[in-house]
């Protein structure tokens, strides 16, 4: 290719990912396009007058990755409130919170993040000497004028159950909960003494946490600005694992998407983004979903709206709809934590068909994640295919993770795109997954291989646990190394 180069990358390892995995040196780029890469002398025709030259030092270079499935958002949240650090007892946390008293007026809260190590918040309680968590008394002995509230863990970041978050006596008056309040979903228990009392302690067996939700909203919650502030430190974060581009498929509410347009706005967004609509059906009622999809929206039809470094287009959508998803949907109302998306976007099966109907209609992609209701899903979508073909509309299915030759052959029909959960059932959990199948099935995990030779599109993606698309990769020694 000929032309005179913007930008050229000298003495770089530069990590090419063709079939051969190559390793160049030096890389010319003009106009958004590679020009030539090779050895440092292939860039030499392309230097002209206005060409910047960079010498890398030997650091290396990877494709930009792309995240099909990043929840890129939640990471930096986690900068909003103060960590407690690697705590190993009850006095190490009353420790930390006497430090962060120190800086706050009576009657100010005193909100944390969790106890237990980032990323994934292992061993809990049982990493601390008296392997258990600390009561509301212990709280009230560090921070006697303050409200104190620990957070619980995004639970998936961990994947095991359950999740917990602690509060002290101020808190608990704060949030109005005494000996005779009732928890509103049976998966999340507040615990108590001998004596009927509440401990400060709620154990939620759901991964989405709830306690905050409905109880400590006032203290807890991420405002407009903290998710503007926060969606930089994202992006960073993200590129220095490589990533440049992402795919919400699970769909974003609109405190989110805020975020993301007012970053953009403001020249702060450096992450190539494709966002999907997470509605709240809820909100709508008994009101019919076709005519509202046929009059708000076209927006999302086809390759949706917006530019190269933001774009809006694609619904989420979920089948099943529980007693939690209204119980959520009303304690949080627009606010959606740390999900980023609403829980009010499920729908009963015979209202999901005829919305997906409606969307292939006007031909606005559907994308879905899989779980207990995987093979429902796939059952739906067959069925608006036999009415409407949604062969070429690149529908799209995330979270795979465990599909059959027959799967994959129904996938192909459609005309399916997928995205992986990788950095979870290959990276986390490919030991328990395989102890859940048959030794002649565990090439069923996440089968990659037989995907690319179906002819499948297929995509890795983090799901924000963690955030690096390397986990899964095998490793010849550079793919561990981080991005510089």
């Amino acid at each position: 290719m000929t032309g005179l180069a913007d930008i050229i990358l000298s003495n770089a390892r530069i990590i090419t990912m063709d079939a051969r995995n190559s390793i160049a040196q030096a890389i010319a780029i003009g106009d958004g396009k590679i020009l030539a890469i090779g050895a440092d002398g292939a860039t030499a025709p392309h230097v002209g007058p206005q060409t910047r030259r960079f010498d890398m030092k030997g650091r290396a270079i990877v494709p930009g990755l792309i995240d099909s499935h990043a929840h890129m958002d939640r990471h930096g949240l986690r900068t909003v409130f103060p960590m407690l650090g690697p705590v190993r007892s009850i006095k190490d946390i009353q420790d930390r919170i006497r430090e962060l008293a120190r800086g706050k007026k009576a009657g100010e809260w005193i909100v944390t993040m969790p106890i237990g190590d980032p990323p994934f918040y292992l061993g809990v309680p049982g990493n601390l000497v008296e392997g258990r968590w600390p009561t509301r008394q212990e709280l009230d002995a560090a921070a006697p004028d303050n409200p104190v509230y620990i957070r619980s863990i995004w639970g998936y970041w961990r994947g095991t159950l359950p999740i917990a978050s602690c509060a002290n006596t101020a808190a608990l008056k704060r949030a109005g909960i005494t000996r005779d309040t009732v928890s509103p979903l049976p998966s999340v228990q507040i615990e108590q003494d001998s004596n009927g009392d509440p401990t400060g302690v709620f154990a939620e067996y759901d991964f989405a946490p709830f306690a905050e939700m409905i109880w400590f909203r006032e203290a807890a919650s991420f405002s407009d600005e903290d998710r503007l502030r926060t969606l930089p430190i994202s992006a960073r974060a993200y590129h220095s694992f490589g990533t440049t581009s992402i795919f919400e498929g699970h769909g974003v509410a609109s405190e989110v998407l805020r975020a993301y347009r007012r970053a953009h706005r403001g020249g702060a967004l450096t992450m190539r983004a494709t966002l999907c609509l997470s509605p709240d059906w809820i909100a709508l009622g008994d009101a019919p979903l076709g005519p509202f999809v046929d009059a708000w929206l076209g927006m999302l039809a086809e390759t949706g709206l917006g530019d190269d470094m933001l774009k809006m287009g694609g619904l989420y959508v979920q089948v099943g709809r529980t007693e939690e998803d209204a119980v959520r949907v009303r304690a949080g109302g627009a606010y959606t934590g740390w999900a980023g998306f609403t829980p009010g976007h499920s729908l009963p099966r015979d209202k999901l068909k005829d919305l997906l109907l409606h969307c292939a209609r006007n031909d606005i992609r559907s994308t879905c994640i899989t779980g207990h209701t995987w093979m429902e899903m796939l059952d739906i979508y067959e069925e608006v295919d036999r009415e409407i073909p949604l062969k070429g509309r690149r529908w799209v299915v995330s979270h795979i993770n465990v599909l059959s030759q027959r799967d994959i052959e129904r996938i192909v029909k459609m005309g399916l795109v997928l995205t992986t959960q990788t950095n979870s059932y290959l990276y986390k959990r490919l030991d328990k997954t395989a102890a859940d199948l048959p030794p002649e099935r565990h090439v069923d995990i996440v089968p990659l291989k037989s995907l690319r030779e179906a002819g499948v599109t297929v995509a890795l993606a983090t799901d924000n646990t963690p955030i690096s698309l390397w986990h899964p990769v095998p490793s010849r020694g550079w793919l561990e190394m981080r991005v510089a």
